[in-house]
């Protein structure tokens, strides 16, 4: 058997932490902003570009690509997957990155394990269900779920974000 040409280590590099972040390797982080008191679960990529504001908590196995940014208080359940290439062309932008589209998730958000999260704007005080697929934009606080997500209800005082 031969050996690959590349082999990319697990890693953390150029990473601006706040204070009392915690890390559970193995992770790969790399040229992002993590504001104070969140945590990162094992398995997890967080790229360039991306940033994580303070006491959010961030999940196994889930991968979060440039061009996201994660407002304070956000839950990011087990594999949930951010999206920011929509194949414009009909296939892989290939790093083109003029081709990338953005994604903004505002603050006291809960993303629920495996849901897919596409280039979108989410407001504050949202809850996306489990398995849940984002295609567009949330501007109204609420429980969202669905493929594609949809508004269920409003979001009662009993409810855990």
């Amino acid at each position: 058997m031969t050996r690959p040409d590349k082999v990319g280590a697990v890693c953390v590099v150029n990473v601006a932490f706040g204070e009392r972040v915690s890390i559970v390797e193995p992770v790969n982080i790399y040229g992002c902003t993590i504001a104070d008191d969140c945590m990162i679960g094992p398995f997890v990529e967080i790229q360039k570009s991306v940033s994580i504001g303070a006491r959010t908590r961030i999940q196994s196995h889930s991968f979060i690509c440039e061009f996201v940014t994660i407002g304070a208080d956000c839950f990011v359940g087990h594999g949930v997957m951010f999206i920011n290439d929509l194949f414009a062309n009909g296939g892989p932008a290939r790093g083109d990155k003029s081709l990338w589209r953005s994604t903004s998730i505002g603050n006291r958000v809960s993303i629920g394990s495996n849901a897919t999260v596409l280039p979108v704007s989410i407001c504050d005080d949202v809850v996306i269900g489990a398995g849940s697929v984002v295609t567009r934009a949330i501007s109204k606080p609420g429980i969202y779920a669905g493929n594609p997500a949809r508004f269920l209800r409003p979001v009662q005082k009993d409810d855990c974000l």
